[in-house]
């Protein structure tokens, strides 16, 4: 039977994920290689955005797609009562746009900004864009998760930006 704190089986530990091994969990989740995000929305004090690395799709037909914010951001109830919003797929060469949403960024200063026919502030030439409509709200723990219906999408050809173990980088061919 195993012990509920770690485990090790030759190179792999196996461990319950709890408090005191949150830093483990986190290094779990992160050999995960992850696309880069930026949301933005218009909220009632201005544009806003954030880098967020939890975004997927969900289904074809109808299109939709979820990204989640941790409730633990300052950010969270702007987004999470935003009835529209854009999610912008980075390509490799767009780390600074990751770095502007970051928290401390400079966000929108400085940078080439159009807003859509919704009101949503969009980042123009980001590898993908899918402009939304919030479709639901789902409870997930820390998390929010929020589902959009996909109304537009803007798409070039490039590299993606992805995010390993806590770093940026890009595929190696």
């Amino acid at each position: 039977m195993m012990a509920a704190d770690v485990t090790r089986h030759s190179t792999e530990a196996v461990f319950t994920p709890e408090a005191e091994n949150h830093r483990a969990y986190r290094n779990a989740l992160g050999s995960f290689t992850t696309g880069v995000t930026v949301v933005t929305a218009m909220s009632a004090d201005g544009p806003i955005g954030m880098t967020v690395n939890s975004f997927a799709s969900v289904s074809l037909d109808p299109p939709l797609v979820l990204w989640s914010p941790a409730k633990s951001s300052s950010r969270h109830a702007a987004f999470s009562g935003a009835h529209h919003y854009a999610i912008h797929v980075l390509g490799a060469d767009q780390d600074h746009l990751s770095s502007a949403f970051t928290r401390g960024g400079a966000g929108f200063d400085g940078l080439e900004v159009e807003i859509n026919p919704e009101g949503v502030p969009v980042l123009p030439g980001t590898l993908a864009r899918f402009e939304c409509v919030q479709q639901a709200l789902h409870d997930a723990g820390d998390h929010t998760i929020i589902i959009g219906k996909v109304l537009r999408v803007a798409h070039r050809q490039g590299e993606p930006l992805c995010f390993s173990g806590g770093r940026f980088g890009r595929f190696a061919v």
